[in-house]
């Protein structure tokens, strides 16, 4: 099984994670994740956070010589504004943000303690262990990638670039809406057997963690609400030498929960940002009077960085997925159990 854990706040030292379950044999170059990490500061939009951090991952465990032992991989992020104990209390929640819900659960009196694990700064070590699991797929040719496909109602990048600015203008935010490719799948990855082992089910849960995200679909999504059945549903076929094959893919590449050779496509859609510079209304926690939410430091709108985010987590859950059918110990292994299940599904 593979699994990873993170840690760390938004203004502490760093970022950690945790990495468990991937096998021997894989050469890991940090460049590689500094690679993705700099993708996630990316995009229109983002805030004057992305100028401070510079993100560099150190692996601190799990490697020899920049090849996987099998044991856990040790991620370190160090972060440059790190005044987690210097920063000045927060006492007016943002709606939009786990602020009051955060301290009410925990009895915080100061919303600062929610604030600096609920961050999207979190979502760096995610993709750290992301990228790890990219190049592990690679290895078997499984490529996974993003596309930003609406921002603010708009689908034209220039346009995209003009509402954007029109937000920054208005002291507003925007959210928008990105996709997730993965490419080079075999079938039969997930099951259905349980219903917390259909592999939609684990990439949907996947990405709805990443912070403001609300929405997702696979395939042709809410669109099957308005067709017949014989109109969506996609037929098969067989050719030697290709094996069997669809061509469409309103399915988004999963059937049942399993993979059925084809590409998944899944569509997510990502609120505005819940910090506002013109905030809306909010109650100090503390006195219970009326007046303004709080303002921090944040982006105007992060769907491209979003995006990265969930190509690494689907990276994860892909990987995982992989491992389950056809784990062992070493990459090696794994290459001669895949190849003879190839053979074996032609």
């Amino acid at each position: 099984m593979l699994r990873f854990l993170t840690a760390g706040e938004s203004h502490g030292q760093g970022l950690l994670a945790i990495l468990e379950g991937l096998p021997a044999g894989l050469r890991v170059e940090e460049e590689r994740i500094n690679l993705e990490l700099r993708r996630r500061q990316l995009g229109i939009g983002r805030g004057p956070r992305m100028n401070i951090e510079k993100d560099k991952v150190q692996i601190i465990s799990g490697l020899k010589k920049g090849i996987t032992l099998g044991s856990p991989i040790g991620i370190l992020i160090q972060n440059r504004d790190a005044r987690i104990d210097k920063l000045p209390g927060v006492f007016s929640p943002r709606p939009g943000h786990a602020d009051l819900s955060g301290a009410l659960k925990y009895g915080f009196s100061d919303i600062r303690n929610v604030l600096e694990r609920a961050s999207a700064r979190e979502t760096a070590s995610r993709v750290a262990v992301g990228a790890i699991c990219k190049i592990f797929l690679e290895v078997f040719g499984i490529a996974v990638s993003s596309n930003t496909i609406n921002i603010g109602g708009k689908t034209v990048v220039e346009e995209m670039f003009n509402q954007v600015k029109l937000a920054q203008m208005k002291k507003d935010t925007l959210g928008g809406i990105f996709e997730v490719l993965i490419e080079g799948l075999p079938a039969g990855l997930g099951s259905y057997v349980h219903w917390d082992r259909r592999l939609d089910g684990r990439l949907a849960q996947a990405v709805i963690s990443i912070p403001g995200i609300k929405a997702i679909e696979f395939g042709l999504g809410f669109g099957y609400a308005e067709c017949f059945g014989s109109q969506v549903h996609d037929a098969i076929y067989y050719r030697k030498g290709k094996g069997y094959y669809r061509r469409t893919n309103n399915a988004g590449g999963l059937e049942g929960g399993v993979t059925n050779g084809e590409p998944i496509l899944l569509r997510v859609c990502m609120k505005p940002i819940a910090t506002l510079k013109q905030p809306l209304d909010s109650v100090n926690i503390l006195s219970k009077k009326s007046g303004k939410a709080s303002i921090q430091r944040a982006d105007i709108c992060a769907v491209e960085a979003a995006g990265v985010i969930a190509e690494n987590m689907c990276a994860f859950v892909v990987a995982d997925a992989f491992l389950e059918k056809f784990g062992a110990d070493s990459i090696s292994e794994i290459k001669a159990n895949y190849l003879n299940y190839r053979k074996k599904i032609g």
